[in-house]
């Protein structure tokens, strides 16, 4: 009996990684090209809805594209200036800020002086020798601040124009996907981008949704508190909160440490990290699941690597755009049964009593069979 040869699981693995390493040199040269299109992707999705609505009231196809998509550029535009008055009263008061941090300093030095036995003169050393050094980065940093400055001029330019363009193209875009499949895959492609679609939705709506509640948690923990620039610190922190893990660790310490300088009362240090530790809470048991819903969860190590990983090849946008991309692909690997295990692997399904996983290993009913061709 003549059996089908099959692929030697090695060869299976290799392509899988091979495929992964061109992916990701793709993505690390291509970014510019590339992020644009991903985030209008999210944002048309976000859209589409509201586009739907008004194609039923039979406006005009154009019209009914334009008109949300203004309104989406006008409240990002409001959150930009917002933000961007609030960093303005910030720098006022900058002389301030320089005589606490110089007070503050000075207790630091006497301090780590005490504790380590440094003296503050050799302190002061590694001091002047840090600055010379940042001195000898500064080319290369101006030019990756200019270099990011370009970067959200291409955004301000082209996320409108590919959104746009995605949603009047969209109904050609799925014709061609589900076109390319004509093996009888044809409902299977179909199920992949409607539910990719879903999750695309739910994921930018949740984060709405997330993003408000912390900002406002945070605004009114702080101005209980009485601390300064409460309105500010609040808006950063809830917006490095969309950078999952990394992100609120690195708003608790820049809040922490704004504070410190800003304020007369240690103790406010304090409770500015109780505060955002007590958002982060229900941030995480509560906020968090509308992000993707229950029908797609992806397990904690899989979000922390990929959002270590699209932070190496991408920056901060590729880090925001890591849930997504996951919730995507899982949905991929769960409807092609080769890529199942894969599937199972960014999952948080795991068995116990309430819920077990779905994938299951053959049973080997007679070990002592030797299997012959």
């Amino acid at each position: 009996m003549v059996h089908q040869a099959q692929t030697p699981f090695y060869q299976k693995l290799s392509l899988v990684l091979l495929s992964l390493v061109i992916l990701s040199v793709g993505l690390f040269f291509g970014k510019g090209i590339i992020l644009p299109i991903l985030f209008a992707i999210l944002l048309s999705m976000l859209l589409l809805p509201i586009t739907n609505f008004l194609a039923r009231k039979k406006f005009p196809k154009t019209l009914s594209i334009v008109i949300p998509l203004v309104v989406a550029i006008l409240v990002i535009a409001a959150i930009v200036y917002f933000l961007s008055s609030q960093v303005v009263n910030f720098l006022d008061d900058a002389p301030k800020l320089r005589e606490r941090i110089s007070e503050v300093s000075v207790s630091f030095q006497k301090w780590f002086t005490t504790s380590t036995n440094i003296s503050v003169p050799k302190q002061n050393q590694y001091f002047n020798d840090t600055v010379e050094n940042i001195k000898d980065e500064a080319p290369k940093i101006v030019s990756a601040t200019f270099l990011s400055l370009t970067e959200i001029l291409t955004y301000i330019v082209l996320l409108p124009i590919y959104t746009f363009l995605i949603l009047y193209y969209r109904t050609t875009i799925k014709t061609f996907f589900i076109g390319v499949f004509k093996n009888g895959e044809e409902e299977r492609v179909h199920e992949v981008l409607s539910e990719s679609g879903t999750i695309a939705q739910q994921y930018i709506t949740g984060l709405l949704i997330e993003t408000s509640i912390v900002f406002t948690l945070n605004s009114v923990g702080f101005l209980i508190l009485g601390i300064k620039y409460a309105i500010f610190l609040a808006l950063l922190a809830a917006l490095l909160n969309l950078i999952p893990y990394v992100g609120m660790l690195v708003a608790n310490i820049i809040c922490m440490i704004v504070t410190l300088i800003s304020s007369e009362n240690i103790s406010d240090v304090l409770w500015v990290g109780i505060i955002l530790a007590a958002v982060q809470f229900i941030d995480n048991n509560f906020g968090m699941p509308l992000i993707v819903g229950n029908k797609v969860r992806i397990n904690a190590l899989v979000t922390i690597i990929g959002v270590l990983i699209g932070g190496a090849l991408c920056g901060i946008p590729g880090m925001f755009l890591a849930i997504p991309g996951l919730a995507v692909l899982k949905v991929i690997f769960d409807k092609v049964p080769e890529l199942k295990p894969w599937g199972l692997l960014l999952g948080d399904e795991v068995e116990n009593g309430e819920n077990k996983t779905r994938f299951k290993l053959p049973k080997i009913k007679n070990r002592s069979k030797v299997v012959k061709v």
